[in-house]
């Protein structure tokens, strides 16, 4: 076996990639990078698999089919023979009908599209994707990897909303997201807890994007995401939990319409609305603005309070994990998170913490706590790979 398989996850203004090769089933990767669909503004950059740049360019790129053409012929004329016999694709949203991956052709693409609606800000850049390729490479492989799949084994009470029947079974239900950063977590986790990776773990994705998830036997219990990417967290642009009578009271007194709460609680909200300087951790953790803190304090507040929910689900908890931007990397959001979490026994080893150790509490502590760098597009290199070998 000699495969190369081109992962793609396509966003609203940019496509990141990578490009893996396998050998005897193990998949090394090749490439990574990204390519920024700003109008003449926009740029093409290359890494190798140690994140060395190898190349960067500034392109004129409209439109998703534009992006991939250029990646496609940059394949073609810098890396030689390597060149992608499937492609795997991260797809937002598999709704109730995908709980695995599945080879795209046109039967499953139309159901792809009627799921738009569920995901009108993320599921369009995706398709768009899958049908350049269609166009660019009709013979070529593609395989749709979905990150609401792995929550399809919670319970039914974690998925259904307080609604009448008829707008369940209409679709509108908890799915959960971030997936397949999960799923990746949970391959890893016996080689970080052995045995114990089988227990009560609450893994914390925290980057622009925030989620928690219930892990027993590995399997997803429990998560805070739920229709949509909004439910659950405070994230960078995301309002995350909120009354649902607010935003009839902002169409009612503000005269707010669809396309300005959708802008409001997207892109104004979370981090960025509450401190009104950054949705960027960073900035807001090296700021002296007292906004910054709050911002910064309700994010940590947030997380310690869905933290007790899902130990509510497990009913305990033996393992918490750290994965995501800021999470990996975010040392002092860590020791915050930790410190209100000390009536569970935590404790952290400060020097392992500072360092973005995989191990970060003390011998002692009652709970393990770890940190460990998610990889979702191995996932979807495995899943390609396991599919069009089958």
């Amino acid at each position: 076996m000699n495969e190369i398989i081109l992962v793609l996850n396509a966003g609203s203004s940019s496509v990141k990639f990578g490009l893996y090769q396998a050998k005897h089933s193990n998949l090394s990767k090749l490439y990574q990078g990204k390519i920024e669909i700003r109008g003449t503004a926009s740029r093409f950059e290359v890494k190798n698999d140690q994140g060395d740049m190898l190349w960067q360019q500034s392109v004129d790129i409209s439109c998703h089919e534009n992006a991939i053409e250029l990646l496609l012929q940059w394949l073609q004329t810098q890396a030689g023979n390597q060149q992608p016999s499937a492609v795997g694709h991260r797809i937002v949203h598999g709704g109730s009908q995908f709980s695995l991956p599945v080879i795209i052709d046109e039967p499953i693409l139309e159901r792809l599209f009627q799921l738009i609606p569920l995901a009108p800000l993320h599921q369009p850049d995706s398709l768009a994707g899958i049908r350049a390729l269609q166009q660019l490479r009709p013979a070529m492989r593609q395989i749709a990897c979905f990150d609401t799949a792995f929550h399809h084994t919670m319970p039914d009470v974690e998925q259904i909303y307080a609604l009448p029947r008829y707008l369940t079974d209409n679709g509108i239900r908890r799915y959960g997201f971030h997936g397949l950063s999960y799923e990746y977590i949970a391959q890893i986790l016996p080689d970080h807890m052995g045995e114990q990776a089988e227990n009560r773990i609450v893994v914390a994705h925290l980057g622009n994007g925030a989620s928690l998830c219930a892990l027993k036997g590995r399997k997803s219990l429990a998560t805070t995401m739920g229709f949509t990417p909004l439910e659950g967290l405070p994230m960078g642009t995301r309002c995350g939990n909120l009354d649902p009578a607010v935003l009839l009271y902002l169409m009612r007194e503000q005269q707010m319409d669809h396309d300005h709460l959708t802008e409001l609680l997207h892109r104004r909200a979370g981090l960025l609305g509450v401190s009104g300087i950054s949705a960027d951790m960073r900035t807001l953790l090296a700021s002296d603005h007292p906004l910054a803190k709050q911002a910064v304090d309700l994010f940590v507040w947030q997380i310690c309070r869905h933290i007790g929910a899902m130990m509510a689900a497990l009913e305990g908890i033996d393992g918490l994990v750290f994965t995501a931007g800021i999470g990996e990397h975010a040392a002092a959001i860590r020791t915050q998170i930790c410190a209100r979490l000390k009536w569970l026994g935590i404790k952290l080893d400060a020097s392992a913490n500072q360092t973005n150790a995989a191990r970060i509490s003390a011998d002692d502590s009652q709970v393990k706590v770890l940190v460990l760098p998610t990889d979702e597009e191995i996932v979807i290199a495995r899943h390609t790979l396991q599919l069009i070998t089958a």
